[in-house]
């Protein structure tokens, strides 16, 4: 009986070391082997393979680790080492994990981290429809007209946003809930109807929240919002 095999990338991407297309860009490179052998994109691995990946060997995928932060500013979205503000040296985690999704360096608050490569996708894609929820301050008092662009949608990177729902909380402060995560997104809606954004505070991402964590700190998430999570993201495009 032949052994179950599965694609060389997701069995790379399932040890956690990175996601497919990263997996696929070490194979293109001549970093990975199976048995020796110098691998191509395509190729499968079965239980008995053995799969180095510059000269190291690989193995089982370890355990699935989910992590809310409540990130300070000033601390880089990224794993890239060469930034010395990056968020992973700034974790020290013992394990590889990586941001789902990203706050710029001046944002703060909610930040989930996992070493789920397959998630990612199913929680940021727009059209998942996954909510985020943030608390922003800006540097001149708020009117209707901009509550009402704000939430019907702005030209911002050669598109217009979403409609997303937008709620003035005093004359300098609002409360929006999207769907979408363009670059700069709330800051780019922001300069283009004439604000500035002074403060910007993730508070929630689906149904996960700070909880009053600390800044700066972190936490597991519980098994029920892990549970809530997977049944939440279980129909959406990976």
């Amino acid at each position: 009986m032949e052994q179950e095999s599965i694609s060389l990338n997701k069995y790379i991407s399932d040890t956690g070391l990175c996601s497919r297309r990263g997996a696929d860009v070490l194979i293109e490179e001549g970093k990975v082997t199976i048995n020796g052998i110098v691998a191509r994109k395509g190729n499968r691995v079965s239980p008995s393979d053995q799969v180095h990946i510059d000269g190291e060997l690989i193995g089982d995928k370890p355990d699935v680790v989910y992590l809310i932060y409540n990130k300070p500013t000033g601390i880089t979205c990224t794993t890239d080492s060469g930034d010395p503000d990056n968020i992973i040296d700034h974790l020290k985690y013992p394990e590889r994990i990586f941001p789902v999704g990203r706050l710029d360096k001046m944002s703060q608050g909610l930040l989930l981290l996992t070493n789920n490569g397959d998630i990612v996708n199913k929680i940021l894609r727009a059209g998942n429809q996954h909510e985020k929820e943030y608390i922003v301050i800006v540097n001149q008092p708020i009117d209707t007209a901009f509550i009402k662009s704000m939430s019907t949608g702005v030209p911002i990177l050669e598109t217009v946003t979403q409609p997303c729902k937008v709620i003035k909380i005093d004359d300098y402060t609002f409360n929006i809930v999207l769907t979408q995560g363009l670059n700069r997104q709330i800051r780019r809606m922001c300069e283009y109807l004439g604000y500035h954004v002074r403060k910007l505070t993730r508070v929630r991402i689906m149904h996960l929240t700070l909880d009053n964590l600390p800044n700066d700190t972190w936490r597991y998430i519980t098994k029920k919002e892990e549970e809530k999570m997977m049944d939440i993201v279980k129909d959406s495009r990976g």
